[in-house]
Parts: structure tokens; sequence; C-alpha cells
């Protein structure tokens, strides 16, 4: 992520947006055992790290293009 400040627009991504595909990559991709709660498949863990960073920095969006691709294909996923 490039820019952690809101920017309105349609072409932003908004916090919600970013924790409903990470709640779908855990449920398609469930830890196996009590020990691994905490573990995250590659694409719920990259958005996990956008998500920590705009509530850091207290954004509730951020721009489309801010995105890497791999956050961008893990949203994509995720919608699939």
């Amino acid at each position: 992520m490039k820019h952690p400040n809101a920017v309105s627009g349609t072409r932003d991504v908004s916090i919600a947006q970013i924790e409903n595909a990470i709640n779908v990559w855990r449920n398609r991709n469930p830890a196996t055992s009590d020990e691994e709660v905490t573990v995250l498949c590659a694409e719920a863990r990259c958005l996990a790290n956008l998500y920590g960073s705009m509530i850091f920095n207290r954004a509730t969006a951020v721009p489309r293009e801010t995105l890497t691709e791999a956050q961008l294909a893990a949203l994509a996923g995720a919608q699939a």
C-alpha cells in the first residue's frame, strides 16, 4: 500500500470490503487445528497487512490504484 489515507470516489476500496475479503479467505482456507488459529493463507495475510495499516492510519478506504497486485488478486478472488 503506497497511500494510507482515504480518497473519495468509486475507485476506493473500503475497510469493510477488506475485512469481508479476509473473512471469505479464512472460511475457504480454515486453520486445521486449534494451534493454527492465527495462521492465515497468503491471500488473507496480504489483506490483513493492509487492514492493519488502515486501522493504524484511521483510514476508512484506500484508492484501488495503491493496492499491490497480490492485494487486488486477493480481493477479486474473494468475490469469485
